[in-house]
């Protein structure tokens, strides 16, 4: 494993869209594209878990612990990241053991990560000291990652992603899970730039305070300089439907590559929508974040019954 993981993956190229709308509203609209820059660490996934490959090679870990959903972005990519980089990995999965694994739990389970499911209840006390206890009783010695890479770690490389873009922007936008790309995001701006997050949860409105927890701001004061849309969710997570799917289908035919339906295919489509709706002044520079998690929709877009209360 390399001194410093942020040599291994180099960054991910600014694609410019045209459109008709694009240009009667006049806005620039460019997208980083973080899903091309590795096929199975792609995506804010990788940005997130450098540094905490480092911390853990540091502290002389060779286990790694984290929480993901059965449709986690976030548990794929750690899987890869511990065959990749030598370490065992243990993914404590939300809800009952399915008699055949998704696509992504299969992937996870071939890189030879450790399946451990718990109900729903119990997996609400996953940040809990008590459960870590019982975590590392069952487990022995691991470095923990939590759901989502939602630590101090995971932000310094969110920061470090938004500062790779050489092209001048005004706003830069990005899917909303747990919140901590906007919030590594927000860090980077410079004065006169917005960051702009869209929940893909129901009910996202608890990101505000999360997010201000994480910047040790008052939401308050931290709303000047990024804010939340959370209408485009489109029922929860994992959960799409037949208007979501059709634009899916026409950004793929209009720009020639593929959105994610759990989270990139949601904030282009609230993006879009503000465009259409003027919500932005003609000349605006937007650069969207295209956060990879392309895997998921081999068997997602086929099975679109799953509940609405993930957040990877």
């Amino acid at each position: 494993m390399p001194q410093n993981n942020s040599q291994v993956l180099k960054p991910a190229p600014v694609q410019q869209l045209h459109s008709e709308l694009l240009t009667t509203r006049g806005i620039s609209l460019q997208v980083k594209r973080e899903d091309l820059i590795d096929p199975e660490l792609g995506g804010n996934k990788w940005h997130k878990l450098k540094y905490n490959l480092e911390a853990a090679r540091h502290q002389g870990k060779t286990t790694l612990l984290t929480f993901g959903g059965a449709w986690s972005n976030h548990i794929y990519a750690c899987a890869a990241a511990g065959i990749r980089f030598g370490f065992n990995t243990i993914g404590v999965i939300r809800g009952e053991q399915q008699a055949s694994l998704n696509p992504t739990l299969r992937f996870a389970h071939d890189c030879g990560m450790q399946l451990h499911y718990v109900d729903r209840q119990t997996y609400r006390e996953k940040n809990s000291a008590a459960f870590i206890q019982q975590l590392h009783q069952r487990f022995g010695d691991f470095y923990l990652i939590p759901e989502g890479g939602n630590n101090a770690l995971a932000m310094q490389g969110c920061y470090e992603l938004a500062r790779e873009i050489e092209q001048p922007f005004d706003i830069i936008t990005c899917a909303c899970g747990t919140g901590t790309t906007l919030a590594g995001l927000s860090q980077s701006l410079r004065e006169n730039q917005r960051a702009i997050g869209f929940a893909v949860l129901k009910g996202g409105d608890f990101l505000y305070k999360d997010i201000s927890r994480m910047l040790s701001t008052d939401a308050g004061t931290t709303q000047q300089r990024w804010h939340i849309e959370t209408d485009y969710h489109f029922g929860g997570y994992a959960r799409i439907n037949a208007k979501l799917d059709e634009f899916m289908r026409e950004f793929r035919s209009n720009f020639g590559f593929e959105l994610d339906a759990v989270y990139t295919a949601k904030m282009f489509y609230g993006l879009f929508d503000k465009i259409r709706l003027g919500h932005f002044e003609p000349g605006t520079r937007i650069i969207a974040l295209h956060s990879g998690g392309l895997q998921g929709n081999a068997g997602l877009l086929k099975q679109q019954t799953l509940s609405t209360d993930e957040h990877e």
